[in-house]
């Protein structure tokens, strides 16, 4: 069975994030979405809220499973069972900045395989800050995240 990592704070999970997840799906047999917890940085989601967030998405999709994830990518995927890791790439920014991750994490498993995907071009633009930006100047979001998450968002703040 081929499975692969996904790896990010998706704090919120976006269209974006679910583009890469559904192109995965037609790669991988199994998509684990790693949500990122960092002790140090303050997010707007709690690593359970953002893994609720992204299982309500994938509810009845048995292929995807979402675990929290702290500390090297190598050691996560060692922690799977899989080689795969995918990122999603909406420009030469991030193709850089995943390049110099890559081959830092390659330094320590030279076994790893990394796959980017690009992004459709009406997911450029979209990214989890402008959702946070949109959310915390009251300027709509809903297009930017799942309905799933746009769901979740309007009942934490919109009380």
């Amino acid at each position: 069975m081929k499975k692969c990592v996904f790896a990010g704070t998706f704090d919120p999970f976006t269209v974006g994030h679910k583009d890469t997840v559904d192109k995965c799906l037609r790669l991988f047999d199994e998509v684990i979405v790693a949500v990122g917890v960092n002790r140090g940085k303050e997010r707007l989601f709690s690593a359970e809220e953002r893994e609720q967030m992204i299982r309500s998405v994938y509810k009845g999709e048995p292929r995807v499973r979402v675990v929290q994830w702290e500390g090297v990518i190598v050691d996560l995927l060692k922690r799977e069972g899989t080689s795969f890791y995918v990122r999603g790439i909406r420009n030469t920014v991030d193709l850089e900045y995943e390049n110099a991750a890559f081959y830092a994490s390659r330094d320590l498993d030279g076994d790893m395989v990394t796959v980017y995907l690009p992004s459709e071009k009406e997911h450029l633009h979209v990214s989890s800050s402008l959702v946070k930006n949109a959310i915390a100047f009251g300027t709509p979001y809903e297009r930017y995240v799942p309905e799933q998450v746009a769901r979740f968002i309007k009942e934490k703040y919109e009380k």
